[in-house]
Formats: structure tokens, C-alpha cells, sequence
């Protein structure tokens, strides 16, 4: 690997302002070191496997990579391929992974677990369940203080629409444009983003806002963002106030007077975007929206399935950022560091809703899930993950900046902790995306020198980076030198194409 690493720091074309169009050498450093030894691979071969892919899993299935990746072990932020190869992880499995791939305490609390029960339905007591139930709840402000647990996201965002229907007494649900809140029938609904949804009957009831994107959207200035790094748009506004915050709230409003009757059933929102691109939005908009919403008799939802646990540092629950207080929270990905574990946690009054019928959820609340759980919440707490969210992705958010300043294609990069997003684009002043083949090949180059992210947004020019939250400020030097090559050559090769055609 680091050879191949070192054959790669060559003279390339980058830069802007007065380094436009010079060559410059990238150093790259050698990928941080890691004592710990995977076992060697002896299971289906790469061939078998993507014969397999092709033929009987589903064709609808994302794969990432011309090349996939096929991955066998993980640990703490580092993956091995069944080649051998190490990979900086900085997309954590979709922000799943939260304190480490198979983190030691996380595991051995698993295995007690399968060694004394794997099942048995919480229509049994076990301990498990309200062990959990307790501790998780503890980690909560205000009145949220009951449980529904689930296995994933979607699933807690399902439950969620159904509980605020049956509390509420009305249908009218409303999330952002650009939202992301699953793909079950209900949370299809929700989602208003439409690479993620099919052409059937599934936005009855479910209506969609201005999405508060003060990068790309309408209005957006150069101190909206509760971000160590703002936006690069002009801002006359005055001190404590925000023009664009004003405008998108208008643009509920318009919603709630217009598209819904005189009373709604309740209101999503994640405190970043996540799929859409870390999308952040105007400070004190989340607040006001939510007493909007509350004047129309409908709760307020806070998807925490990818902001909570710590990872934006400065609390540890998304919506604390905001400085709101929502009547239902919605949690899963990073709750089991990867295992099947998700919940709803709302007030004892909301939660008397679902008793009007009962209501099941057969592996919810898993012995071995519960048990992931709390392990998860104790490691959190011994091992500062919060803290090193804000101490980290302070550090990481203002070295991308840097890149933003070096580089034409990079318009935008926002975020706050470990919930970062890279947009690329093709104009900084028109923000007009970079194509897809383009931002792919960047993506490509990144992954084939060893660091692992994502990719969101819309129009799927963001680079979505959120690591599992043990890590530090030199993987941190690592996949920032790692991204500055890619972009180097790609400007090289841009550069290159230019000159051929003017020949």
C-alpha cells in the first residue's frame, strides 16, 4: 500500500489565484499505522461473490465503485478487503459505525449475551430490555421518557408518522425538501428526494417545505451556519439577524396556510441532512419552525438517525444544537455501532396513543441488541466520543477548508463534529454541480488510495464524510492529503484535456 501511496505523489496542475495553473508536488504522508492484525481470508472468492451480487441479490441493490470493495473485518476506523487491503473508514457504514468496527467491549458484551439469550419477543420480561430502557432514557432532556424499540431507521420514522397520526388525531405530516427519512411505504412519503423514490401512491398526506439550504438554496448569507466554516455567499445582514432564516420560514408558513387543513399531525426534521448532503440550516429557523408547527397542534420530530450520539460534538443529541425540545425522537444507525437496533422515544402521553390497538415488534428490543446498546452508551461515556467529535471535526472541517480556498471545484464544505459534507462544484460563483463522471472519478482515486467515503446530495456531488467517532487528528493529515491528490489530479487531467483540445 504505501508504495503504491508514494508512486503517486507526482507533480500536478491545481490551485487557484496565483498557484492557477502551476505544478506543484503532492507529499503524501505513509497511512497511519494500526496494531492490530486481521485474520487471514478464506471465504468465497472475490469472482463467486460478484457472480453472486449479479445474479441473486437484488439488481436495485447500490454498490459503490467500478471496482466494488469487498470488505471481511473491521477495526476501530480501519477495514481490510479480502486482498489484504487497509482502508481509512470515513463513512462508518452509512454513519453507523459510532465508537469502532467491532469494538472490543462492544463485542464482549454480545457474546455474554448470545451465551445466555438471543430471543425470546418482549411479550416475555427480560433484562435486557428495561436495563436499556433506563439508561438510554436517561440520556434525554424533558418528558422523553418512553421506548418503542425497532431495528431500523426506517422502521422508527414508520412508527413515529403513526404515533403522532393517532395522538394527534389529523394526517398532515410535513419534512424538507431534499429530507431523507426512509423507504417503507409511510417514510417514502416523507423522503423528498427523488433518486430515492418510485413512481407509486406514496406521498398521500405527507407534505414537503423549502429545504433551508443556505449554500444552494434561495437565500443563504455568510454567517448562517452553526459551522466552524460558513458559506462563501455575501451577507448584509445585521448582527443577530438572519434574512434568509426569515425567508424560508415564510416559505412554511406558506405550507401550513395553503397545502394543509386547519391542524397537522407533525413535523420532521434531522438536525444536519444527512443522504441530502449535509445540508445545514439557518441558526434559530429549527426553533421557530417547531412553534409554527406547534400553533397548528402537531408535534415535532427529531430524526436523530445520523446526528445523535455525540457525533456533532457539541451535544449529544442533534436537536440540543438548535435549541429545541422536540415531542418525539427518532434514533437508530449509531444507537448499535452497527448492529440492528433502532427506537422512537417519546412523552408517556404520546406513547398512551398506541394502546388503542395492540402493537408488536417482534425482534424490537432483542436481548443481544439491547445489550450492543448499552454497551455502546457505557464506551461512549469511558471513551469521550462526543468530545472527540468536537476536538476532531473542528480539526477536519477547517483543513477541507483549505481546500475549498486551493481548489475551483470545491464550493462548499460544512458541517459540524463528524457529520461533514465536501460539495464539488463545476462554477463556484453559479455553485452549478460538477458532473457526475467527474465527481465519480475524484471519488474513484480516493478510494484506490486507501480512504473510504461517501456520496450525496441531489445531484450526488457531495462527499459525505462521517467516520466512526474514535478518530483522530492523524487519519484526520491522512484522508485530507489523500483527497488534496485526488483533486490535484484531477485538475491535472483537466488541465491536460484543455490544452489537447486547443492544439
Amino acid at each position: 500500500m504505501l508504495s503504491r501511496l508514494s508512486l503517486l505523489a507526482r507533480p500536478a496542475l491545481c490551485g487557484t489565484g496565483a498557484g492557477k495553473g502551476v505544478r506543484v508536488v503532492s507529499t503524501l504522508p505513509e497511512m497511519p499505522p494500526c496494531d492490530f492484525q486481521p485474520t487471514p481470508y478464506k471465504g468465497i472468492s472475490y469472482e463467486q461473490a460478484m457472480q453472486a451480487r449479479q445474479t441473486v441479490l437484488t439488481p436495485a441493490l447500490l454498490t459503490y465503485y467500478k471496482k466494488p470493495v469487498m470488505v471481511y473485518q473491521g477495526h476501530m476506523q480501519w477495514l481490510w478487503d479480502v486482498h489484504g487491503q487497509r482502508y481509512l473508514d470515513l463513512f462508518a457504514g452509512i454513519v453507523t459505525v459510532s465508537v469502532g468496527h467491532c469494538h472490543p467491549k462492544v463485542k464482549e458484551a454480545a457474546k455474554q449475551q448470545l451465551d445466555l439469550l438471543w430471543h425470546t419477543t418482549n411479550v416475555y420480561m427480560h433484562p435486557p430490555i428495561h436495563e436499556y430502557a433506563e439508561k438510554l432514557t436517561a440520556k434525554l432532556p424533558g418528558d422523553l421518557k418512553v421506548c418503542y424499540f425497532t431495528n431500523s431507521g426506517s422502521e422508527a420514522n414508520d412508527l413515529a408518522i403513526l404515533m403522532a397520526r393517532l395522538h394527534t388525531g389529523c394526517y398532515d405530516v410535513l419534512s424538507f425538501r431534499n429530507a431523507y427519512h426512509g423507504a417503507s411505504p409511510y417514510t417514502m412519503g416523507l423522503t423528498a428526494h427523488s433518486t430515492w423514490t418510485y413512481n407509486l401512491a406514496s406521498g398521500f398526506g405527507h407534505h414537503h417545505t423549502m429545504n433551508p439550504d443556505v449554500y444552494r438554496g434561495l437565500w443563504g448569507g455568510a454567517h448562517c451556519r452553526d459551522s466552524p466554516v460558513q458559506t462563501d455567499r455575501s451577507c448584509a445582514c445585521a448582527a443577530g439577524e438572519c434574512m434568509a432564516k426569515d425567508m424560508y420560514l415564510e416559505q412554511l408558513q406558506e405550507v401550513l396556510r395553503y397545502s394543509t387543513g386547519k391542524r397537522i399531525a407533525g413535523f420532521f426534521a434531522e438536525a444536519i441532512q444527512g443522504v441530502g448532503g449535509a445540508v445545514q440550516y439557518p441558526k434559530g429557523f429549527l426553533k421557530e419552525a417547531f412553534a409554527l408547527v406547534r400553533e397548528k397542534g402537531g408535534i415535532c420530530i427529531s430524526d436523530e438517525v445520523q446526528a445523535g450520539f455525540g457525533r456533532l460534538g457539541s451535544h449529544f443529541w442533534g436537536f440540543q444544537t438548535h435549541d429545541v425540545m422536540p415531542d418525539m425522537v427518532v434514533m437508530a444507525k449509531g444507537i448499535g455501532n452497527g448492529y440492528p437496533l433502532a427506537a422512537v422515544v417519546t412523552t408517556p402521553e404520546i406513547a398512551k396513543s398506541m394502546t388503542q390497538a395492540l402493537h408488536l415488534n417482534t425482534f424490537g428490543g432483542n436481548p443481544v441488541a439491547c445489550a450492543v446498546g448499552s454497551s455502546v452508551l457505557d464506551v461512549m461515556e469511558e471513551e469521550g466520543t462526543q468530545q472527540n467529535s468536537a476536538e476532531v471535526g473542528t480539526y477536519f472541517l477547517l483543513e477541507l477548508a483549505k481546500l475549498r480556498d486551493e481548489f475551483p471545484v470545491v464550493g462548499d464544505v460544512r458541517g459540524k463534529g463528524l457529520m461533514i459534507g465536501l460539495e464539488l462544484v463545476k462554477d463556484k460563483n453559479t455553485r452549478e454541480p460538477l458532473p457526475g463522471p467527474d465527481v465519480i472519478s475524484i471519488w474513484e482515486d480516493i478510494k484506490d488510495m486507501g480512504v473510504l467515503i461517501g456520496k450525496g446530495g441531489f445531484y450526488g456531488n457531495v462527499f459525505r464524510i462521517k467516520p466512526p467517532m474514535c478518530l483522530n487528528k492523524q487519519d484526520v493529515d491522512f484522508g485530507v492529503a489523500i483527497i488534496r491528490r485526488a483533486l490535484e489530479k484531477y485538475c491535472e487531467q483537466t488541465q491536460d484535456t484543455k490544452a489537447a483540445a486547443v492544439s
